[in-house]
């Protein structure tokens, strides 16, 4: 019998870590390409990227309801 695992998804904490770091060398943030560089799902790379934005770390550059694209505040 498999063990269950919950259906929660957790968003890696990124202050003050490597995470942070790594993401500020991305050129541009796109929920799929920090989805892919941290083997996270999508979901939780759109989550991640809204959270960072509303803390200030990083800015809409531009976007519609498909995709937002992101990048890192100096």
């Amino acid at each position: 019998m498999k063990e269950k695992k919950p259906a929660g998804i957790l968003i890696p904490d990124v202050k003050g870590g490597k995470m942070l770091e790594e993401l500020r060398r991305m050129r541009v943030l796109t929920p799929y390409a920090v989805a892919s560089k941290f083997n996270i799902k999508i979901s939780a790379a759109k989550d991640l990227l809204e959270q960072l934005e509303s803390d200030g770390l990083i800015q809409l550059v531009s976007g519609n309801h498909d995709i937002k694209i992101y990048r890192a505040v100096d």
